[in-house]
């Protein structure tokens, strides 16, 4: 047999491929003996173990199939094709990107991937976030990049030592599995910090901890939504929370935001039929508007009244700069409908993914039967450092610093925009967070990708807030994040952005675009 090598890569992966390219092709049909491996091997100028290194592989992928004393087959039924950088149609059937294996796509052309309703509403309404990628394809020296901490400024050693602490101390029964509503202790200081800080009402076994609050918001969905049924969001909203809902299945109808947050005399008749509705009252994201107290009485009084419940999704209030705090919807909710969302993501770091839901009591059992459907539990080894982490005071002592050094830099953000563009813009969303809603008087909405682009050019990231509107946006804005940024970073990409403003260079561009139309 005479197999062609590809030169690229370890020689046994070099001969799997070429087998599996030869398997998907049709020119080693299901049941054909493959050679022995001395003989391929002979054939090939390689070690017999090469060969078998391949062959193992094969083995192990289905593409092939061993009998004892007789040699190695061609499986009669073959894997599917990896699926990787597909496409998906608005039926709901994948296709093999370009680049994709050419012998494969000619192996397997026609065949489709039959996807289920969900399936289809995820491939249709989801696009994966790449976070390391920009909106624009030119590096920039000054990212405005928003919902990031500043995690060059966490504890390192402190959480090191914590980690390598309960590694060390790791006996047999941690390393089963985990109760699906997380670890006890840290749902005990969830709870207690949740009450001092949030004037939130719980008791630990009310907390069920989560790999972020991405997930609470998909449990909550799978748990409370049936395709077909209403869920109000803000408008503008949380772009992952609308995707959620939409692979539910759920029909979004949106309700307007002002400056005291959601505008409760615009929800619907309660004898509408709404299951849920999606808030972000402590900082509504991404306005920064803060829902006033008469507003958070009404939404309860309209939810109890319409048997819906109220997903409250506090994802940084641990960042307020001016006013009184003002005590969470959860903790003014007298008859069970508000349902709570906290994340460690924005004041830690992202790659931790632990968040808690907060859920009325009757709640707690099907929330947690859904986890345990999902993956089980959440890591316990983090969930114990984060514990050690919380009871020794370093995550109140790192949040206090946090909030301070935010604060210092969302100064110098509205000083610069004031210094650089004055009347030109309108900033929104000020008193708390880690971002600014900044809307920019002398550009048009349909104006605003071209300006990103010379932004970009220019070294200056910029995020547009397009995608948190389900209709378009009456007006062209950005959200500008400070918290993973320096003052000098902030001042000079302000001046930066200012200057690409005064050029005007964005016009020419959009006129090019709408040239080569």
């Amino acid at each position: 047999m005479f197999i062609k090598l590809d030169g690229t890569g370890a020689l046994a992966q070099q001969i799997y491929h070429a087998l599996r390219r030869a398997i998907l092709a049709g020119q080693l049909a299901p049941g054909a003996r493959l050679p022995a491996t001395r003989t391929l091997a002979h054939e090939l100028s390689v070690s017999r173990n090469t060969v078998l290194l391949a062959y193992d592989q094969l083995l192990a992928e289905g593409y092939t199939v061993g009998q004892t004393g007789s040699g190695t087959y061609v499986a009669s039924a073959l894997p599917d094709v990896t699926l990787s950088g597909a496409t998906v149609s608005a039926q709901g059937v994948f296709a093999l990107p370009p680049d994709a294996d050419a012998d494969a796509v000619r192996a397997r052309e026609g065949m489709t991937l039959r996807l289920s309703a969900y399936g289809q509403r995820v491939a249709q309404n989801t696009s994966l976030p790449t976070p390391s990628a920009l909106p624009h394809c030119h590096p920039v020296r000054y990212d405005f990049r928003y919902g990031l901490p500043d995690v060059a400024a966490f504890p390192h050693e402190t959480w090191r030592r914590l980690l390598a602490r309960r590694a060390r101390a790791v006996s047999g029964p941690a390393l089963h599995y985990g109760p699906p509503e997380g670890y006890t202790p840290l749902r005990e200081a969830i709870a207690a910090y949740l009450r001092r800080s949030r004037a939130v009402l719980c008791e630990p076994e009310q907390i069920l901890v989560v790999n972020g609050s991405q997930q609470g918001l998909d449990l909550t969905a799978r748990v409370l939504l049936d395709a077909g049924d209403t869920v109000l969001i803000e408008e503008p909203h949380y772009q992952g929370a609308r995707q959620v809902f939409l692979a539910a299945g759920a029909r979004l109808v949106t309700v307007p935001v002002d400056a005291d947050g959601l505008v409760t005399t615009a929800l619907p008749d309660v004898r509408a039929g709404a299951r849920l509705v999606y808030v972000t009252p402590s900082h509504q994201f991404p306005t920064g508007a803060i829902m006033s107290l008469v507003r958070r009485l009404a939404l309860l009084q309209w939810a109890e009244t319409a048997e819906a419940y109220v997903l409250e999704d506090d994802y940084d209030s641990e960042f307020r700069y001016a006013g009184r705090p003002v005590e969470a919807v959860q903790g003014l909710d007298r008859s069970g409908r508000a349902i709570y969302i906290g994340t460690f993501s924005k004041v830690l770091f992202p790659a931790l993914r632990l968040g808690y839901l907060v859920l009325p009591a009757a709640l707690v059992p099907l929330f947690a039967a859904a986890k345990w459907l999902t993956d089980r539990h959440t890591s316990t080894l983090e969930q114990a450092v984060l514990t050690d982490f919380i009871h020794e005071g370093h995550f109140e002592h790192h949040l206090r610093r946090s909030r301070t050094r935010n604060a210092a830099r969302r100064a110098v953000l509205l000083a610069a925009l004031d210094t650089y563009l004055g009347p030109r813009v309108e900033v929104s969303g000020a008193n708390a967070g880690v971002h600014l809603l900044v809307w920019l008087r002398d550009i048009a909405p349909h104006q605003l990708s071209a300006f990103i682009d010379c932004a970009a050019q220019a070294g200056v990231g910029l995020y547009p807030v397009t995608p948190y509107y389900l209709a378009p946006p009456p007006r062209a804005g950005l959200l500008l994040g400070y918290a993973a940024m320096t003052d000098e970073e902030i001042r000079a990409g302000v001046q930066c952005l200012a200057a690409v403003l005064d050029h005007g260079a964005w016009q020419c561009a959009r006129a090019r675009q709408e040239d080569t139309r």
